[in-house]
């Protein structure tokens, strides 16, 4: 199974993002939009592996001190949009002390360069310049959840374990 640990978003950054995502259609830029209810900050991509209730044990044992998330910018990896959140020192050294703890564990995962974001258009495309205006909206993180990544009728649904 596909799996990652994420940040699921509360329902008022949800909305936040599902109006900035409205505003950019308005614009027309073109792409393939994540749904509101997918919605989510990866800290760590593990990808195809069979024992999830491994990974929900290191989870477990990596205490999360609750902080404060909010939006700030904007920013892409080639064709992918996403917004940023304020730079948050606590975000940073859970995932530093989580993905140590995946290793150790021998859970494999993508060990790129964490760069706190979540995904708001995949493969964009604009004919004319756009304007991306991120509303005011921040949320307390209390915990990570372990997600799988399924295709239903062709389309992807995250849903957590």
């Amino acid at each position: 199974m596909r799996l990652f640990i994420a940040i699921r978003l509360s329902d008022g950054m949800q909305k936040a993002l599902v109006s900035c995502m409205h505003d950019l259609k308005k614009q027309g830029v073109e792409g393939n939009y994540v749904p509101a209810q997918n919605l989510h900050m990866t800290l760590a991509f593990i990808g195809e592996y069979d024992d999830p209730g491994k990974v929900k044990e290191v989870i477990g044992k990596v205490p999360l001190p609750g902080f404060r998330l909010a939006l700030s910018e904007k920013g892409n990896f080639g064709n992918i949009l996403w917004a940023g959140v304020k730079g948050n020192q606590k975000l940073k050294a859970y995932v530093k002390e989580l993905r140590e703890a995946l290793k150790e564990n021998g859970i494999p995962f993508e060990n790129d360069r964490f760069v706190p974001h979540i995904t708001l258009v995949r493969k964009i495309s604009a004919q004319k310049p756009y304007q991306v205006h991120l509303p005011k909206a921040e949320m307390t993180v209390e915990r990570a959840s372990l997600m799988k990544s399924e295709t239903k009728n062709g389309k992807v649904v995250y849903r957590e374990l």
